[in-house]
């Protein structure tokens, strides 16, 4: 079994279910609701233990009831949120996520300013037992220290390079061994909108393995100047809130398991296309039998 690190942030998710998302102020009624963990580092953390993996999540919540569900759900889902830490006066980060009958969703999160920054009591010394870490850009001077330090220790270091509004995917994006970049996090890394082109750019400027996911399109990977369009998996997409957060996860995973690059991608493309048909967050994870039957099929 292989063991993963993820470090970022973690927090509850409400998630509504509509026709549409709507465009104007009014009242507005679901179809349907889940109240669920999420966050980038810690749904991707649920995802690498449901593909096998001996995971840990890395965070910080507030000392409140909703840190309690987090930390709860975590563990019901096999993480060690042992150093999930608990800042006193603080309030655990929430999101309110409406889904559209399409699967699209529309996100609005809060994070307390009161969540201490510092990662000074992170215990750096447990990343080269890891096969690899996984770092979120919500949490930038965790992830910092602890990609800094699977440099030091020769780890696999995987970065969510998605969009934030610090913009800290151009500081982390050079420490990592790996960086799947978002496309919002792409264009702000490169100052471009076109992905192809942003691709190039991060080649230009950075020493890792570069890609970018593209939703239901797939992923689209360079190497060596060449790039390459990995399509994505056809389903009937029920809700997307995650999938790129399981994509991470599932990615760690397969490299942990020194799959080459390409397979990682193929792997982490179907485990979040797969987490698409379910309605509820997260709870639409599948199962590593799951995402091998896909493969196989596909």
């Amino acid at each position: 079994m292989v063991s993963i690190i993820c470090v970022g942030i973690a927090v509850l998710d409400e998630i509504f279910a509509v026709a549409e998302i709507p465009a104007r102020p009014g009242k507005y009624f679901a179809s349907d609701y889940r109240s669920i963990g999420g966050g980038p580092a810690s749904t991707a953390a649920v995802a690498a233990a449901a593909m096998g993996a001996d995971t840990a999540l890395w965070a910080r919540v507030g000392e409140d009831g909703t840190g309690d569900r987090i930390i709860a759900e975590l563990a019901g889902f096999g993480v060690d949120a042992g150093q999930v830490r608990r800042v006193a006066g603080a309030r655990s980060g929430l999101s309110a996520v409406v889904v559209d009958a399409a699967g699209e969703r529309l996100t609005i999160n809060f994070a307390d300013p009161a969540l201490d920054t510092d990662p000074a009591w992170l215990p750096l010394a447990g990343v080269k037992e890891a096969d690899a870490v996984l770092c979120d850009c919500r949490w930038p001077a965790g992830a910092e220290a602890v990609l800094r330090r699977a440099r030091a220790d020769g780890r696999i270091a995987v970065l969510d390079g998605d969009t934030t509004p610090d913009a800290a995917v151009k500081g982390l994006a050079p420490l990592a061994s790996h960086v799947a970049f978002s496309q919002g996090g792409l264009q702000q890394f490169s100052g471009v909108a076109d992905p192809e082109t942003g691709l190039c750019i991060a080649e230009q400027r950075l020493e890792g393995w570069l890609c970018v996911t593209l939703g239901a399109d797939g992923c689209m990977v360079i190497e060596d100047g060449v790039i390459q369009l990995v399509p994505g998996f056809r389903v009937e997409a029920i809700d997307t809130t995650g999938a790129g957060d399981v994509f991470h996860g599932a990615f760690a995973v397969a490299l942990a398991e020194r799959r080459t690059e390409m397979d990682a991608v193929r792997f982490a493309g179907a485990a979040a296309a797969l987490k698409c048909t379910r309605f509820g967050g997260r709870s639409g994870i599948p199962g590593r039998s799951q995402v091998d039957r896909l493969l196989a099929i596909d």
